[in-house]
């Protein structure tokens, strides 16, 4: 369990101009993934005002309608959330709740979904 909101993040900077005709191409990392019966939930949290960027968005996006459900979660390092939204393809959110409590429930569903599938 990672209660440390002072965690280091790995520094993909070494990784930048790799690819010379696309010097912008970085790895990204996950902040949540969960695996059920081949179904995946992922989860991106950011804090209030924090911007999800582009390339970010973009990788997530593709991940949407196959097998992934992408949550972009609004809150802190994963101990409080103030809303949480299912990202859909288009890059639209359908906003889902906005608690702790409510995500626990949501994934409590999404497992359930997941099992059944």
């Amino acid at each position: 369990m990672m209660r440390n909101p002072f965690a280091p993040h790995v520094d993909f900077t070494e990784f930048q101009g790799l690819i010379e005709s696309n010097p912008k191409f970085l790895p990204s990392n996950l902040d949540m993934i969960m695996e059920r019966s081949g179904k995946f939930l992922v989860a991106e949290w950011k804090r209030e005002l924090e911007v999800l960027p582009w390339g970010q968005e973009l990788l997530l996006r593709k991940m949407v309608g196959t097998d992934y459900t992408v949550l972009i979660i609004i809150g802190d390092n994963g101990t409080n959330v103030s809303g949480f939204s299912k990202l859909k393809e288009d890059g639209k959110r359908i906003e889902l709740g906005k608690t702790m409590d409510e995500l626990k429930d949501y994934i409590k569903g999404w497992y359930k979904w997941a099992s059944a599938s």
